[in-house]
């Protein structure tokens, strides 16, 4: 069988993946693509997750794509709208033919003599080859077949039925039942207000407070800016005010940390009932968006807490029992649904293996080049959007930056495309600077970040639009070439990303 060939294999046909088909698609109109979706559809995360009221946590103005406006009223959006407005990106520019469904990218090989990837692929069970100029992994941050789930002693005595949000099943009748939701990130605040019209009673059971905003679903100025400039117009300038918006917020958190805890302190007693324990449950221990903050729409989760139809208990988990749940303080919860929201498993570049020239490359031992490349592999890209505002905001500038990396070699006749640091005894540090708990779980899997640009992942779009957005992609520390000048300096650099591990 011949082996299909393309200028790049995108991984991924998730919002990551969509948006890089569509900036190669308009900007190098020439390319040859293909994306590569391991599951049945496209749409990644907002296709795979159906638990009740799954929705976005941040706006779909600075969420959505900047080329393709957000035109719902709703801002804070369901994962049904998300999931539309991802499809119908990709049929508007043409990329349903360049997806390929049920290929499941296992590992690529770069090989300098020929400048090429080869990339072995699972495509319904039978494996197939395919040769690419480029690889590009779009394929998220976390495993799509496997949640994270902590081991909970006395788990196989429960008699009712347990459930991960990541594999929620859709004949679970909720109608009537107690429900515990273990966690206290986005996926259980979402999950608790969804849930508490239906089931009987909704518990959320937390080992530790999480901070909790609430945010209108609708943004009545962007509707106002969208319905008087029309939707394009009205879409960027809506879009500049939540991307500052944003950033104001986070800065301020920073910078006044003990401020930040007293206002968001009194957001939530304000929308609490009178004498509510707001200390017990919704202070952390840590300061504002050292891990992110959870989004709660209209304060739905709030409103179910005032109603009486959700409960919040922090405390720590003794055992599970055959009724439900025994604290450590003592007490019982008693449930018929347990649904234990505790989070994901991250994964390095979708779980690829990569050799270079025979050579395995070990990811916890490259540095990451612009928040995009990795030290002494050639002609690979990925996506990791910002942990601290909306992912697509850092995914849009990544994609345009691709571009005119590709347009450069094109410009020059370069073939390969490599980083190196021009200081191996750069100091280094974890590739994000983030305290939630699956990032510190795989922080060792992932790559490393140096101590300055352009080695050092930035999480302001400010910075990257100055960074990624220049017509120069020129770098000392990129190195372009052609075959004959790389096949042998290539594989003697891959040792030469060896990072010292300062965190």
């Amino acid at each position: 069988m011949a082996v299909e060939h393309f200028d790049v294999l995108i991984v991924g046909a998730g919002i990551s993946g969509i948006g890089a088909g569509r900036y190669l698609k308009t900007e190098l109109p020439a390319k040859t693509f293909a994306i590569l979706e391991a599951r049945a559809a496209s749409g990644g995360t907002w296709d795979l997750f159906r638990y009740p009221g799954t929705r976005s946590d941040s706006d779909l103005h600075t969420f959505g794509y900047a080329f393709k406006p957000w035109l719902d009223q709703e801002a804070i959006a369901s994962a049904p709208r998300i999931l539309a407005y991802l499809r119908e990106t990709a049929t508007e520019n043409g990329l349903d033919p360049h997806i390929r469904y049920h290929h499941r990218v296992r590992a690529a090989a770069f090989d300098s003599e020929t400048a090429l990837w080869t990339v072995m692929v699972d495509r319904a069970g039978e494996p197939v080859t395919f040769t690419a100029r480029w690889l590009f992994c779009a394929g998220g941050y976390y495993r799509y077949d496997e949640g994270f789930t902590p081991h909970f002693e006395g788990r196989d005595r429960f008699e009712g039925t347990i459930v991960h949000p990541q594999h929620w099943p859709a004949d679970l009748d909720y109608a009537g039942k107690r429900v515990v939701v273990v966690g206290s990130g986005a996926t259980a605040v979402t999950i608790v207000p969804a849930m508490a019209g239906t089931a009987a009673h909704v518990t959320l059971l937390q080992r530790t407070p999480t901070y909790i905003l609430s945010m209108p679903t609708k943004d009545a100025i962007g509707n106002a800016l969208k319905k008087y400039l029309g939707p394009e117009r009205g879409h960027a300038w809506t879009r500049r005010k939540n991307i500052t918006m944003q950033r104001t917020i986070w800065r301020f958190c920073q910078r006044h940390p003990d401020r930040a805890r007293r206002v968001i302190r009194w957001l939530n007693a304000r929308s609490l009932p009178e004498g509510y324990p707001v200390d017990e449950h919704f202070r952390p221990p840590y300061n504002p968006w050292d891990q992110r903050l959870c989004l709660v729409p209209d304060g739905d989760l709030f409103a179910a807490i005032r109603a009486g139809t959700a409960e919040m208990v922090t405390d720590r988990i003794e055992t599970f029992t055959e009724q439900g749940i025994r604290l450590a303080s003592g007490r019982d919860l008693a449930a018929d649904i347990i649904v234990t929201a505790t989070g994901l498993r991250v994964q390095a570049l979708a779980g690829v293996t990569l050799t270079v020239d025979g050579a395995p490359v070990s990811i916890p031992d490259t540095i990451a080049y612009k928040g995009m490349m990795l030290s002494g592999v050639p002609n690979f890209a990925f996506v990791v959007g910002y942990t601290n505002s909306s992912w697509t905001l850092k995914v849009g500038l990544l994609c345009e930056h691709f571009c005119l990396l590709l347009a450069h070699m094109d410009k020059h006749g370069y073939e390969i495309c490599r980083p190196a640091p021009a200081d191996p005894a750069m100091p280094t540090r974890p590739f994000l600077d983030f305290g939630a708990g699956y990032i510190r779980r795989v922080i060792d899997e992932l790559p490393r970040q140096g101590d300055r640009l352009p080695w050092r992942t930035s999480m302001h779009y400010h910075t990257d639009v100055k960074l990624l957005r220049a017509d120069r992609v020129t770098d000392p520390e990129l190195h372009f070439g052609r075959r004959t000048q790389e096949s042998v300096s290539t594989a003697s650099s891959i040792g030469k990303g060896s990072v010292s591990r300062n965190t």
